[in-house]
């Protein structure tokens, strides 16, 4: 069993692989104990226990255009955004005629409509469904408190089942801003907990703090919050973490992160997201460029995660300088037919393709920016304050590209080498371990103080799947004991 100061390397196999989390099955065994370890401990819920929030990280929630009723992500059927057609690419895009200097919060008419538990597709007019979330979900019994569908059939919640709750946001928007709307969606959940206290426990404005379960980029908004709340950059003060969020939160199990950066974010950055399904639809590199979130993605450059020319002692300074990407053509600043066939569809009342270009490239240098920010009042190392507690699952175990060269001459992008990781996130990005591209240290050095860690030999994608990540996470949550 996982206790606070034991150190897990776990070599687990998931038979199958589907789309974002994916879902192993599990054995009728394996429901029986756990059904066995766990029963009365997912009944009991007097105000003691925290009430859990699950958030998921990018592309994992779904978005619809509020004007029209259609999915922008989520559904793949005739009625949806497609991003190779005009409407659908400004429905996918966020707008570039916003300037993030001012607002980092980008106007848009989509909004989030719920943790994506599938992706729901039409394959030769036939219906089928992509399991997503479900994993996650499934091992919080969470999905309407209490949903047949989803709720953990080896684990019997009771019928109380009132304290777990799903965050869904905006995943293309930044984090600061999505910090600020889990900072408003604790407030509405902490209300609705302390009706139910007073309700059945008699109990007026009870003191209610909550876990978190987040996976991927969803961690790095956690972190964020719990660091500085609602706040934007701007109002912080510098070198300084306030820890705002620990009025509102206890313990956080972070799953995947890429506190480091993820070189996906790169490729899709320059190369666009392909799912690798042939129902889903391509998405360009310019739409991909939009979305200020994946710039904060990126992988530090004092880790040596970008060289020149193959050549490891030669590393990128800044791969955040907008200078850099501009003169590549990079993204947004792409001068290629397809970006401005892209700029056109996302940009119909401006007529000169030189303005276009214009505002892209002040939309991303701005971007650029923000990423530096974040990533800057992210990295600050600064240990918790009593009554915070950051657990990590991480995969690593697969090969994942940790280091890509750039060519000088021409900008050309691909990947050098690699580590061990979850395909998507290395070990040591997970880790945020410091000790990577500088001198190294037996002991690991980061900027994050986790209380434990443990490691699963998953993919990105279904870390979250199987009896191991079920039996050590509903530990932590209901068992484990606490300061």
């Amino acid at each position: 069993m996982v206790t606070r100061q034991l150190h897990f390397i776990i070599f687990a196999f998931c038979v199958s692989f589907t789309f974002l989390l994916g879902a192993c099955a599990t054995t009728s065994e394996d429901s029986t104990n756990l059904k066995r370890i766990y029963d009365k401990s997912a009944q009991y819920h007097r105000p003691d226990r925290n009430p859990v929030i699950v958030i998921p990280g990018i592309l994992g929630s779904t978005l619809v255009d509020e004007a029209s009723g259609k999915t922008v992500w989520g559904a793949f059927r005739s009625d949806y955004a497609d991003p190779n057609s005009d409407e659908g690419a400004r429905l996918v895009a966020l707008p570039l005629t916003t300037d993030l200097s001012e607002s980092h919060y980008v106007q848009t008419e989509v909004r989030p409509a719920g943790v994506l538990e599938s992706i729901k597709a039409d394959l030769a007019g036939i219906p089928i469904s992509i399991q997503a979330y479900s994993g996650i979900l499934t091992t919080l019994g969470a999905g309407g408190y209490l949903d047949e569908s989803l709720g953990l059939n080896s684990v019997d919640y009771g019928t109380d089942h009132y304290t777990c709750f799903q965050f869904d946001y905006d995943w293309r928007q930044d984090i600061p801003t999505n910090a600020a709307r889990l900072k408003a969606f604790i407030d509405e959940k902490r209300a609705d907990v302390q009706r139910n206290y007073k309700r059945d426990f008699g109990i007026d404005n009870a003191e209610v703090k909550f876990d978190i379960v987040a996976h991927s980029m969803g961690g790095l908004l956690t972190r964020y919050f719990a660091r500085y709340g609602d706040a934007d950059i701007d109002g912080l003060t510098d070198g300084v973490v306030p820890w705002t969020g620990a009025q509102d939160v206890e313990r956080l199990i972070l799953v995947a992160p890429p506190n480091g950066g993820s070189l996906e974010a790169m490729d899709q950055l320059l190369n666009g997201f392909n799912t690798g399904r042939p129902v889903l639809p391509y998405y360009h590199p310019a739409l991909i460029g939009t979305f200020p979130s994946v710039y904060q993605l990126l992988p530090r450059s004092r880790n040596a995660a970008f060289v020149w020319n193959e050549d490891v002692s030669d590393p990128v300074e800044d791969i955040l300088d907008p200078d850099l990407w501009e003169s590549f053509g990079w993204g947004l600043s792409g001068q290629d037919k397809g970006t401005d066939e892209v700029l056109e569809r996302l940009m119909p009342s401006i007529t000169s393709v030189a303005e276009r270009r214009r505002f892209a490239r002040r939309f991303q240098r701005d971007a650029l920016d923000r990423a530096k920010d974040v990533q800057r009042v992210l990295d600050i190392p600064a240990k918790p304050p009593r009554g915070i507690e950051l657990f990590l699952v991480a995969g690593d175990n697969n090969k994942t590209p940790s280091i890509a060269s750039i060519d000088k001459a021409t900008g050309d992008y691909s990947v050098l080498d690699y580590n061990l990781g979850d395909e998507t996130v290395t070990r040591d990005n997970a880790l945020q371990d410091e000790r990577v591209g500088q001198v190294w240290e037996p002991r690991l050095v980061s900027p994050i103080k986790w209380d434990a860690t443990m490691f699963i030999a998953g993919k990105h994608r279904n870390i979250t799947s199987g009896r191991i990540f079920e039996d050590n996470v509903l530990y932590w949550l209901l068992e484990d004991p606490r300061e």
